[in-house]
């Protein structure tokens, strides 16, 4: 539903990012736009859609005018907009290397949603894009913006849970609908894994500032189901890393959604559950002190996206998760998916170093 015209706004508009949302499906409608207005360093200054009237109507809500509203084919005229200095590319994902590549030629900064692209090649061939063009590029992972997950973080890398042994994610959910994108290989990349398996990776990857060794993984994908004729329906994976620490993932388009993470140290344990959702996470930190939930005021998630990177855009420093961090989760990816079709473990290039991948540390409420 388009929402009430945005009249005030914390910061004028001259000194806050003006984005242009590229797609106003449904994450955008529901989420991103909402989320623009409540931002105190970014703003919506414009649309791009395949839909005139329904970029129309969302303009007006917005304040905006037919003017701001564009189509795909009228997309490259964004460089003509001063006060459009980033987009937002929320897109099927094998489209999101054109427009990518097409806003940094016209000289805006991206902010993409995950996964980055369709596998690590076409991930790499996006982060060289804008690194050639010289514009800031930072991956979608909203669940490291969030006080839950750097209060996880904390409690694993500060020694609350004693030393690491394991982890174990699950990220589950149905998709039902057999002429969902999702569901299309050409247009996804695969199935369950990089559209919400990548939780479970990236956030690993995040809480333990690690990078696997190994990976060994298999999957499913069931015969006479119309949902997954291309894609596969689930995926276990288990992902190897310095010391002996394992970690476990499910996901699938098959399953009652479920979304947690779980590590468990010599000393201690933590869970979240649910781990994922854009509203309503918990967390619960079992140490010698006994158990602890820890409660942090409200915030919104995407809210926090944008303006971590609407301040990167100002002072010119590195995302907290650039586009070598969307890299990285394809380069993992690309060796589950290897290891599911040879059954064999995948080894992976060796990575020094805490937070390899990162960039500047964001603003999270609630935290110090």
């Amino acid at each position: 539903m388009p929402l009430k015209p945005d009249i005030e706004r914390p910061e004028t508009q001259s000194r806050r990012v003006g984005f242009a949302i590229v797609g106003i499906g449904e994450l955008s409608a529901e989420e991103l736009i909402p989320a623009a207005r409540t931002s105190e360093h970014a703003y919506v200054a414009a649309l791009v859609t395949g839909e005139r009237g329904k970029g129309e109507a969302f303009a007006l809500s917005l304040g905006l005018t037919p003017d701001d509203v564009y189509t795909y084919e009228e997309y490259d005229r964004l460089g003509e907009r001063s006060d459009v200095e980033a987009v937002y590319v929320v897109l099927p994902n094998s489209m999101h290397r054109e427009y990518v590549e097409r806003a940094a030629k016209a000289g805006k900064h991206v902010l993409c949603e995950k996964p980055l692209g369709v596998n690590a090649a076409d991930a790499q061939a996006i982060v060289d894009a804008c690194a050639g063009a010289g514009v800031q590029l930072m991956t979608a992972y909203r669940c490291q913006y969030t006080p839950e997950h750097w209060a996880a973080r904390q409690a694993v890398q500060e020694g609350r849970l004693g030393k690491i042994k394991l982890l174990d994610s699950i990220h589950v959910q149905v998709q039902d609908d057999p002429e969902a994108w999702r569901l299309k290989l050409g247009l996804a990349g695969g199935g369950p894994l990089p559209d919400v398996g990548i939780y479970s990776l990236n956030t690993i990857r995040f809480v333990t500032g690690q990078e696997p060794e190994w990976v060994f993984a298999a999957q499913h994908q069931p015969q006479g189901d119309l949902r997954f004729t291309e894609v596969e329906e689930s995926v276990s994976f288990m992902l190897g890393f310095a010391d002996g620490v394992v970690a476990n993932c499910l996901t699938s388009y098959g399953a009652l959604k479920t979304s947690t993470l779980r590590v468990l140290g010599e000393e201690g344990a933590l869970l979240m559950d649910p781990a994922f959702p854009y509203d309503g996470l918990k967390l619960t930190i079992e140490d010698e002190a006994g158990k602890f939930e820890p409660s942090f005021g409200s915030y919104d998630q995407f809210s926090q996206e944008f303006d971590h990177f609407a301040q990167r855009v100002r002072d010119g420093q590195r995302p907290w998760t650039p586009g070598e961090e969307g890299v990285q989760d394809h380069v993992i990816m690309d060796a589950v998916y290897e290891s599911a079709r040879s059954g064999q473990v995948v080894r992976l290039k060796f990575v020094e170093g805490q937070d390899a991948f990162r960039g500047t540390p964001p603003e999270v409420p609630g935290q110090d």
